[in-house]
């Protein structure tokens, strides 16, 4: 490691590797969702995590509300997951070849989610999203994909149009590099507004594959599906010939043990899922009804492949984690319970200390927004007060409490969040409010 120079010496060990970062990785972060930038203020570099607690390189602890981005639902560090990877490490770290474990990881997923007859094992999210929209496309042989506006599918280029996450952060419409023909494709509809999704249908008859959608929005904020919309989707799909494709790479085993699907009772025709079956290692999926999937190579003409594809160690993490989901008792009710008790607990504190805002969540998702509209979508999730938020985070993080650095991302909690840590949590808020708007010393 290099010797710390004297400016260095006055600095946190962060700031130290952000500098350092900058010189050798665009934006001194692997991924733009990791910046501090929004916030004023550099990434903290973390160097271990147990429970609900993260631990940076500084030896600051905090209480994790971001729980690498959804998949930590059990807490970090869970002795049973790590065993798992123990073991399957020791057995070795990649063959490339066909294992044991990725077929019960299939069938342990198709088991948990209600009218899934196949599903294959990619390596992210975004690599789920891309290749059911090519199934999508390659079964019903139509080119056009309908998308919505703050909706984030990940980074494959029919993707990055009106796009949520990172993308809504940084304030990027889409994403140069894209050429138009990638994109030319895919159409935009407003999230909530059925008769946007109306209107493309009407106007590109028999040219639409498929709709996709994040049940619930959960990349620019969280932005919750209106009664009748998601219904709605799904009628518009069948009267069309398109699929219904859910993005459930957030709600996926997060909601209930057959993900938003089940939580809704909507079937969709294919759907998509990240990190949350790898135990929060590298892993992806998608699935749907066996006359779909049947069109994915080698059984198919639509190819798809991967090397690391059902990695024999993510899939012992994924294993572990998924069958504690399954076989504890209570599991979601008891999460979902906890969650929507801390977040109505906040949404009181807001209230009381008369602050404008609009609180969404679900379960054991959630997201403020610092608006005095309702948002329902894109454009209303867009008039927060980015500023605002910014140095709601700043106290936050000085209390000890790690919220994601962007007013466009859900908080995650987890069973391993306990009483105490939410209480503190809900006292560093008030504290905040109080002295914010009642001028309080």
């Amino acid at each position: 490691m290099p010797e710390r120079t004297e400016a260095e010496t006055n600095m946190g060990q962060s700031e130290v590797l952000f500098e350092r970062a900058r010189q050798v990785i665009p934006g001194g972060v692997n991924s733009p969702v990791r910046a501090f930038g929004s916030v004023g203020l550099v990434p903290r570099f973390i160097a271990r995590a147990q429970g609900d607690r993260i631990v940076d390189t500084d030896g600051r602890e905090y209480i994790d509300f971001i729980g690498s981005w959804g998949p930590m639902i059990l807490g970090h560090a869970h002795p049973a997951v790590l065993e798992s990877v123990e073991k399957a490490a020791r057995d070795g770290l990649s063959f490339g070849a066909a294992t044991e474990r990725e077929v019960e990881m299939a069938e342990l997923i198709c088991s948990m989610v209600k009218d899934l007859d196949m599903v294959r094992m990619v390596n992210s999210g975004t690599e789920a999203v891309m290749s059911a929209v090519r199934a999508a496309r390659g079964f019903t042989g139509r080119s056009k994909l309908i998308k919505f506006s703050g909706c984030y599918h990940g980074h494959s280029d029919a993707m990055l149009v009106k796009a949520g996450s990172g993308v809504l952060t940084q304030g990027i419409p889409g994403s140069a590099g894209v050429p138009d023909g990638c994109s030319k494709d895919t159409l935009t509809a407003n999230y909530n507004d059925l008769d946007s999704v109306s209107n493309l249908f009407e106007a590109n008859p028999g040219e639409i594959a498929a709709v996709i959608v994040e049940p619930v929005g959960a990349n620019m904020g969280v932005v919750l599906p209106e009664e009748g919309f998601l219904e709605g989707l799904r009628t518009l799909c069948t009267e069309h010939g398109s699929l219904l494709i859910f993005d459930e790479v957030i709600t996926g085993f997060r909601l209930a043990p057959g993900g938003a699907q089940e939580y809704y009772g909507i079937t969709a025709d294919l759907v998509t899922y990240g990190k949350i079956i790898g135990g929060g290692m590298p892993v992806g999926a998608y699935g749907g009804r066996k006359e779909i999937m049947e069109m994915v190579a080698p059984a198919g003409p639509v190819y798809q492949a991967g090397t690391l594809s059902g990695n024999p160690v993510a899939m012992a993490a994924g294993l572990a984690q998924l069958k504690l989901l399954r076989d504890t008792d209570g599991f979601y009710e008891t999460l979902n319970r906890t969650g929507n008790a801390f977040f109505e607990e906040l949404d009181a504190i807001l209230t009381q200390e008369g602050v404008p805002h609009c609180l969404n969540h679900i379960g054991s998702l959630g997201c403020v927004f610092f608006t005095g509209e309702t948002v329902r979508d894109y454009e209303t999730a867009n008039t927060s007060n980015t500023t605002r938020f910014a140095d709601y985070f700043v106290h936050m993080l000085d209390r000890g409490i790690y919220l994601a650095p962007s007013q466009f991302e859900a908080m995650f909690l987890s069973s391993a969040h306990t009483e105490e840590d939410l209480e503190r949590t809900l006292d560093a808020a008030r504290d905040y409010f109080r002295k914010d708007y009642r001028g309080d010393d």
